[in-house]
């Protein structure tokens, strides 16, 4: 089952930042994050939000709402 953990790369090694096995030869992925990450995770949560608040079927409360 994947896992995700934070890491740091120092002296171009990626270093974990909690102790966990991790099997010589494990296959990872690793997503670099920009140095602010407050840009990062407000576009991240824009998409979310965008799929909760901007669908269809939410349309029926505000018709509801207007009664």
């Amino acid at each position: 089952m994947p896992k995700t953990v934070w890491a740091t790369v120092r002296q171009g090694k990626v270093e974990l930042l909690e102790q966990i096995e991790v099997p010589d030869g494990t296959r990872v992925l690793v997503t670099i994050f920009p140095d602010d990450e407050t840009e990062f995770w407000l576009g991240t949560s824009q998409v979310s939000l965008d799929a909760v608040w901007n669908n269809d079927e939410d349309d029926v409360y505000a018709q509801l709402l207007q009664k």
